[in-house]
Formats: C-alpha cells, sequence, structure tokens
C-alpha cells in the first residue's frame, strides 16, 4: 500500500488543507502504537522522535513545528520497516526531492511565523510564496541535488566573494539561461536581489538632507523640505524638480535588530553566539579575542547583570573615514558605520 507523504514537506501549514488531512490520517496510523502510558514518539521537528508525548500533543506538536525531515519510513508509527517500496516523500510538484539545505534556513525564517499561525492567528507565510516556489522547484528536469532557490544562493554568494559586478552576474544569467533552456533561474541580479531581501538580507534606504542636518525618516519621511535648513529633499533642476524624484543624499540601513534575531534563529550560530562564555582561551596569557583582554574583564566587573547572561550581546562599532565634526577637508560622498558582534569566535 502507498502512502502519500507529500503533505511532510508543506510549509505554510496553517493554510493548507493537504497537510492538515495527512496529519490527521498519520495520526490514526499511530494511534494503536502508543504505550500502556498512553505515550508515543514524537516527529516534529524539535522532538526528532527524542522525545515521548501524550498522544492527544501530538497533533499540536507538529502542526506547530513541522514534520521532521528524513522520517520517510514511520517506523515508529505504524508502518512496517520492511515496507520500502512505495514510501518515497514527493515534493509538490509530485517530483523526488531530496532534503535541502535551504528548508532549514527558511524554517528558522518563519520560525516565529509559526507559532502564530498554529493557534489560528494570521497567517504570514504569504510573503514566502516566492521563495516556496523556488525552494520546491528542481534547478532543471531532472537534478534533485539543488534547488533553484540554493542554486541562486550559491550564485549570490560567489558574487560577493569574487565582487563580480551586478553587470557581469546579468551576463552570467544569460549564458547559463542560453546553454541550458530548460533551466528554473531568475532573470537579472535585480530579480535575485529582491528574492534575496525577502530571506531578510535587504536594506532600508533613507533620503539625507543635502546638508547633513536631518534623515528624512519617521516623522520626516514625507517631508519635501528638511526640518532644520529647509533646502529641498529632492534635486533641482533650473529651479524645478525633475519628472522622476531624485533625493540629494542616500543612507542604506541594514536593519540590526532582524540580523541579531536571525543568529539566534538558527541552531548553529545560536551556539555561536555563546562561544564567548564557552570557548574562549585558558591560557591568561594568550589574547586571540576581545574576551580575553583586560576591557572585557573590567566590563564584566561594572555591569554583572549584563555578564550574567552569555547570550547577551555585544558589539563594536568601526567607522571608516567617519568625519563626525566636519574638520576634515574630505569630499567622500559614502561614509561606512559597522558594527560588529563581539560574541562570534575569531
Amino acid at each position: 500500500m502507498t502512502i502519500d507523504k507529500s503533505w511532510t514537506t508543506i510549509r505554510r501549514r496553517g493554510s493548507s488543507n493537504e497537510f492538515w488531512n495527512g496529519l490527521q490520517h498519520f495520526l490514526q496510523m499511530a494511534k494503536p502504537f502508543v504505550n500502556d502510558r498512553g505515550f508515543i514518539k514524537c516527529p516534529c521537528r524539535r522532538c526528532l522522535n527524542n522525545a515521548s508525548h501524550q498522544f492527544e500533543d501530538l497533533e499540536s506538536h507538529i502542526f506547530r513545528n513541522g514534520f521532521m525531515f528524513g522520517y520517510n519510513q514511520w517506523i515508529h508509527h505504524g508502518e512496517p520497516a520492511t515496507a520500502n517500496a512505495g514510501t518515497t516523500v514527493a515534493g509538490p510538484s509530485g517530483g523526488i526531492h531530496e532534503r535541502d539545505e535551504m528548508f532549514d534556513v527558511l524554517d528558522d525564517i518563519i520560525n516565529e511565523d509559526a507559532d502564530e499561525d498554529a493557534v489560528g492567528g494570521p497567517s504570514s507565510y504569504d510573503q514566502y510564496d516566492d521563495l516556496f516556489a523556488a525552494l520546491q522547484s528542481e534547478l532543471y528536469p531532472g537534478v534533485s541535488s539543488f534547488s533553484s532557490l540554493n542554486f541562486l544562493v550559491k550564485l549570490m554568494h560567489l558574487k560577493v566573494l569574487n565582487k563580480w559586478t551586478n553587470k557581469s552576474f546579468d551576463e552570467l544569467l544569460k549564458l547559463l539561461k542560453l546553454a541550458f533552456p530548460k533551466i528554473d533561474l531568475v532573470e537579472s541580479h535585480y530579480e535575485a536581489k529582491k528574492l534575496m531581501t525577502k530571506m531578510g538580507l535587504g536594506y532600508s534606504s533613507i533620503h539625507v538632507c543635502k546638508n547633513d542636518c536631518a534623515l528624512f525618516w519617521k516623522e520626516n519621511s514625507l517631508k519635501d523640505t528638511c526640518p532644520v535648513c529647509s533646502e529641498s529633499r529632492w534635486k533641482l533642476q533650473s529651479g524645478k524638480r525633475s519628472g522622476k524624484n531624485v533625493p540629494h543624499k542616500v543612507l542604506r540601513y541594514f536593519p540590526v535588530g532582524p540580523r541579531l534575531k536571525r543568529l539566534f534563529a538558527t541552531s548553529k550560530t545560536a551556539k555561536l553566539m555563546r562561544w564567548h562564555s564557552t570557548g574562549k582561551s585558558k591560557d591568561n596569557d594568550v589574547m586571540r579575542h576581545p574576551v580575553d583582554g583586560k576591557s572585557w574583564q573590567e566590563f564584566d566587573k561594572r555591569h554583572p547583570q549584563f555578564a550574567g547572561d552569555v547570550r547577551n550581546v555585544r558589539l563594536g562599532l568601526a567607522a571608516d573615514g567617519f568625519n563626525p565634526f566636519g574638520n576634515m577637508s574630505l569630499s567622500y560622498s559614502m561614509w561606512p558605520v559597522v558594527l560588529t558582534t563581539y560574541n562570534l569566535p575569531p
């Protein structure tokens, strides 16, 4: 008998009747296999069959956390261990998909949304539709080792590492599509960047006064002139605004909060964020990280409550050529200000 397990790969659980119906069928199949105390192994993505719960709690665990990857033969829940035929996990398009590492990445991104969705609140999965589509799509017919999303993320990583220009990236995409007509890939760097933004890798553009008086942000976001010097927000031609509004200056802000949350949302990086406490050098004569310095130790003495929780984030600010008082005759139009996380290992 073939068991339909395609529902286990569905990510938008709250809005999927297929997931709900599949879960109910699984529970009916597993119910006769509870132990004498009414407990059964939980195959949700947090318990991973390592913990047992009351059968009544199984539904909420799986619905909230999703069904664990790799558990393709339900030997703890009623499926015979010898039944190898007809138990493969089919992807939503009907093809056979191996586990893609991007599943874990996406699940970390939407982990908070899953809790809201599981209790009947409004689903926020819709904003990830394009990501799910790219994740569930084969890069090329017959290639199951790479999803379209996985390949694109790796391609963008290579672009950054090797400092490719946007134009060269566009040309590469054109070449790939020309050489492999059936490849499922975005058309341009612009489209790729839009997709990456949905993964929390974007930035906010904030207009700046021509004379650096103020940001057109929050209460000033709708103003056309600077609230301090009354200078126009936009570049003018012959004293008039051009057809398209072009700001004099733009600040590109990479939000700190979401990026810090991302560090704690992924199990690997969450562990690394505690490295300054668990992995620092035990040799007092060796300094390989700021945690080994006297300044760090002095800070801990002055702020014992902050130092008491190793998850608290310590940040360092770096500014390349920043001229806060205008006392240097420099004509640069870009002033990078960078925050670095000291919690992480060297």
